[in-house]
């Protein structure tokens, strides 16, 4: 990744972005810091048609466009209004809401708002991103449902949210989340298998779905029922912000989006120490992506967010 100058305030991201020009500018220098070459030829002389944002190399012609493989791409909204929201995801401490993001940025349709913050979500993801490795605590939560009476625990009829978690002595590495459609062992076992590196000290309560953990390459030591809670802390915790912050950021999210939230999580988490690369992944500057979600598909439930499993459920989660 580039890594260019980054807006440590609101100030000075006015300064920095100030029109469509100044994006194009920070665009160009993320994608050809050495200046402009053809994908296809290599040529480095070119033209650009500002109108549809196109560089044509002079010596046969090839298109290649400014925005191609971003979130941008054949975007009609501005350029500075994916770079204001893109800046004030990644710098809001608790995140933001589309419509609170519709307040502060004047859009006059929340649909706007929300579809941004779709597509940035969706960049959240890298497909090919590293195992997290060491020692992992594992387990699971439930999220949703009636706040008083019903059942409880494992069978409570709520989403079930999976956590993988580094411990790193007293602090906390990388983690994962997936929502998941079951506790059996198929299921926990596929999370454990793509989210950390055989050889890793896997810690997780007594629970049954566990217990061949140790045939699949993982060193797994079942905690005694007791002492779970000091045993499993970092995945407590994780739960219990992630709870809070879905509560007090969006007041809930329905089970069918509850993925791309936990990506949001998952992302800011991640990156806490490194505001400059989350603006650039978001923008789609430094991912793989292909293809991101648009509001019909959205509303409709047929997208399928990066790193789910398809649920099906109508329960509201809170």
């Amino acid at each position: 990744m580039n890594h260019l100058p980054y807006p440590k305030s609101i100030i000075e991201f006015q300064r920095t972005f100030q029109s469509e020009r100044d994006c194009e500018e920070y665009l160009f220098k993320s994608r050809w810091p050495n200046g402009f070459v053809c994908p296809v030829c290599g040529d480095r002389e070119f033209y650009f048609i500002e109108t549809r944002r196109i560089f044509k190399c002079k010596s046969k012609g090839h298109q290649t466009s400014l925005t191609a493989g971003t979130v941008m791409h054949r975007t009609k909204q501005p350029l500075l209004l994916w770079f204001w929201a893109a800046y004030i995801m990644t710098t809001e401490t608790p995140g933001v809401s589309a419509l609170q993001l519709q307040r502060q940025l004047g859009l006059k349709r929340y649909e706007v708002a929300y579809n941004l913050l779709q597509k940035l979500r969706a960049s959240m993801v890298r497909h090919d991103r590293d195992k997290i490795s060491g020692t992992v605590e594992v387990d699971e939560t439930y999220i949703g449902g009636p706040t008083t009476g019903g059942k409880r625990g494992r069978g409570a009829k709520k989403a079930i949210v999976v956590a993988a978690v580094e411990r790193k002595d007293k602090f906390m590495g990388r983690i994962r989340l997936r929502k998941i459609p079951n506790v059996t062992e198929e299921t926990l076992l596929g999370f454990i298998k793509e989210t950390i590196e055989p050889g890793s000290y896997v810690e997780t309560d007594g629970f049954s779905s566990y217990r061949n953990l140790s045939k699949h390459g993982y060193d797994h030591r079942p905690i005694a029922p007791d002492d779970v809670d000091v045993a499993l802390p970092k995945a407590h915790i994780v739960f219990g912000n992630l709870k809070t912050w879905l509560k007090g950021t969006f007041h809930g999210v329905s089970p069918k989006h509850l993925q791309a939230y936990l990506n949001e999580f998952v992302f800011r988490f991640n990156r806490r120490k490194t505001p400059m690369a989350a603006f650039q992944t978001l923008l789609g500057l430094s991912t793989n992506v292909e293809q991101w979600p648009e509001y019909k598909t959205l509303y409709s439930g047929k997208w399928i967010h990066p790193n789910a499993p398809i649920v099906k459920t109508t329960q509201k989660v809170l």
